[in-house]
């Protein structure tokens, strides 16, 4: 089966910059949509951003101008580049994937922002 891990998470300062890695191993193939949640503490699980092997992106008014999604598809690798990050982004970020009718999820990735 599809198998997803994270990675790249750590503290950082408000305003600085992280990007976070999402590795596709295992049986790839017909991937459809992969992106991104997140869960802050105390908060439920909410959608970050998403992109088509197709190449289409959408994010969430919170994140969008600041983030950005892209797939290396020849490494079936995907990253969220964040920048200018605050306070309110700090949360356990999760990478998915959607072949065909399943939903595949990674293990999560700690994203600190803090002084």
């Amino acid at each position: 089966q599809l198998q997803l891990v994270e990675s790249g998470g750590g503290l950082v300062q408000p305003g600085g910059s992280l990007r976070l890695s999402c590795a596709a191993s295992g049986s790839i193939s017909s991937l459809n949509g992969m992106g991104w949640y997140r869960q802050a503490p105390g908060k439920e699980r909410e959608w970050v951003a998403v992109a088509t092997s197709s190449g289409l992106k959408n994010y969430a008014s919170s994140v969008k101008g600041r983030f950005t999604i892209s797939r290396d598809n020849a490494k079936n690798t995907m990253y969220l580049q964040m920048n200018s990050l605050k306070p309110e982004d700090m949360a356990v970020y999760y990478c998915y994937a959607l072949q065909g009718a399943v939903k595949y999820w990674g293990q999560g990735t700690q994203v600190t922002v803090s002084t």
